[in-house]
């Protein structure tokens, strides 16, 4: 194969032949594989080799020869640019359903799952849904950039307009970024550590009431009395500044010191029939109507009882810990961040719940703990950062050993490495769905149920297609090189279920040999579309159809 660095600049024509997990276009040239932003599958394209790894590359897509009936006009001017989105050239349904065949390949991939996994939620309108967006503020050749950072880069793309922040975030741009120049605010100087201004966070509530919160380098801010009355007098909902201080040289957006400038001290945002406060520390997932859908699917599917004793892992501000209590037993909430512990604690005596109580405190420390004293949970609630839980968690589960786990996730990847390393545990999974809480994004929320396996009740299947009785059709090529073909040309994995699927659709007689299950409605994965053509591509190559 020529040497991939020598493509570089070379203008080329392919074929995009799948999603990659930030929902880029993925082609393939002579072998090399090419991630191409804003590529949809099928579709013939122009593109331009622009940066060349080892074994992949980036592509900039120049011309669509051939358009894909899901591809629509982004509403955005600095779409091709900023990373902020990577899903507005899509239909909204078309992404929902990728984001759902990004769960299962992550499974597949991690876990060794072959799932048919559910269409992901989306919202009612995924515009304007974000009740939190935080932006950097940037000093660049002495223009001051307000935005989000450029794709797979650390550079700021200079947003003037933004259709996913609140309908008043546009209008809060363009009054700062007049303060800043009447008041000779420094815009922060990230290679120097110097200026003023550093981040910009606004949140809004389901009133749209507005909180400002101005992350500053140091506890100087001049001018801030005139900032308050531009924004008093233009920007309606309005009602809250904070300054928050960080002086760390480091990614980290909010210090721990804040200072109330003007206005209310919280935002009250009511959720699932409670009412919690939002401050600006506080954590809360950034749709507030697709929070409440993904909180009544994870009680639906856990099937939450009043007899349950939940304990409610990385608890954070008490969000899921209040809301559960509603239908269980008790509820213990552990979480690591004292400010979030007393937060959660406060929530529950505004919300009239006795039931919950909260620990401050590590999971892997905290649940063999409770597990010791004899408080052992018969649901447990995992909500983790990204980087998913610690593996000394998992040994805190293998000493506990609830009955079901509900793992939410906001990072399939992650999620599918941890359930891989529960199924030993004697877990199983039982459902999984997938919610747009990042709408035109490539992000994903996800929740997960597994549940110990009753050995008296459960029956394992065995589907040993491979010993099928072979027509002559079927003589003609294994299920190994069919496989193998799809790898090699189409960069898939298939399963030998996926084939003999997409054989018996073809017409080629299978002889059933399975071990079944005597469950009455057992659900059996389905060969997804973009699959279903590639393992058809290879009948035809091995002259099978």
């Amino acid at each position: 194969m020529p040497n991939p660095k020598e493509w570089k600049n070379k203008e080329i024509a392919l074929r995009c032949l799948r999603l990659g997990s930030s929902l880029e276009g993925i082609g393939s040239y002579e072998g090399y594989t090419l991630f191409i932003d804003g590529a949809l599958p099928q579709e013939e394209l122009r593109v331009r080799i622009e940066r060349c790894e080892k074994r992949y590359g980036y592509a900039k897509l120049l011309e669509v020869k051939q358009v894909s009936a899901a591809r629509t006009e982004p509403v955005c001017e600095h779409y091709a640019h900023c990373g902020g989105c990577s899903a507005q050239h899509m239909e909204y349904d078309y992404q929902l359903a990728a984001k759902s065949e990004m769960v299962a390949d992550y499974f597949y991939k991690n876990a060794k799952l072959e799932l048919q996994v559910p269409k992901t939620l989306g919202a009612k309108n995924p515009w304007h849904s974000r009740n939190k967006t935080s932006l950097p503020v940037r000093e660049k050749n002495g223009e001051v950039q307000i935005g989000f950072y450029r794709k797979r880069s650390h550079n700021i793309v200079d947003v003037r307009h933004c259709p996913i922040a609140s309908v008043q975030m546009d209008t809060i741009l363009a009054l700062l970024r007049r303060w800043m120049a009447d008041h000779s605010i420094k815009a922060y100087n990230e290679q120097l550590h110097s200026g003023t201004l550093r981040h910009i966070v606004v949140r809004n509530n389901v009133h749209q009431e507005l909180m400002v919160v101005l992350v500053t380098n140091g506890p100087d801010l001049p001018a801030a009395d005139a900032l308050i009355s531009v924004l008093r007098a233009e920007v309606p909902g309005f009602v809250s500044l904070y300054q928050n201080i960080n002086t760390q040289p480091n990614n980290v957006i909010l210090g721990q010191q804040n200072r109330l400038l003007y206005g209310k001290m919280v935002l009250e945002q009511p959720l699932c029939g409670l009412c919690f406060e939002i401050s600006p520390l506080s954590f809360l997932q950034v749709n507030t109507e697709l929070t409440e859908t993904l909180y009544q699917t994870a009680i639906q599917m856990a099937h939450i009882r009043k007899e349950d004793l939940i304990i409610d892992a990385y608890a954070g501000a008490g969000t899921i810990s209040l809301i559960v209590a509603q239908y269980a037993k008790s509820v213990i909430g552990i979480e690591l961040i004292p400010d979030a512990v007393e937060n959660a604690k406060y929530n529950a005596l505004k919300n009239s719940i006795s039931n919950a109580a909260f620990l401050c405190g590590k999971v892997e420390e905290e649940l063999p703990r409770l597990v010791r004293e004899g408080i052992s949970p018969t649901v447990l609630v995992l909500d983790p950062p990204r980087k998913g839980i610690e593996p000394n968690v998992l040994a805190a589960i293998r000493e506990s050993l609830p009955q079901k786990i509900l793992y939410i996730s906001c990072n399939p990847a992650t999620q599918a490495r941890d359930v891989s390393a529960m199924l030993p545990l004697g877990y199983t999974l039982q459902a999984i769905q997938p919610v747009d809480m990042f709408c035109m994004s490539s992000e994903v929320e996800t929740v997960a149920l597994l549940s110990k396996l009753d050995v008296d009740k459960h029956i394992d299947v065995e589907i040993k297609l491979d010993e099928l009785d072979l027509t002559s059709a079927e003589s003609k090529a294994t299920y190994a090189q069919i496989k193998e073909y799809i790898l090699e040309k189409f960069d898939l994995k298939v399963s030998t279920l996926y084939i003999a699927q997409i054989k018996k659709k073809c017409g080629i007689v299978l002889r059933e040999h399975y071990n079944k299950s005597k469950k009455e409605k057992q659900v059996i994965p389905q060969c997804t579309p973009e699959k279903e053509e590639a393992i058809m591509d290879a009948l035809k190559h091995f002259k099978m159809i």
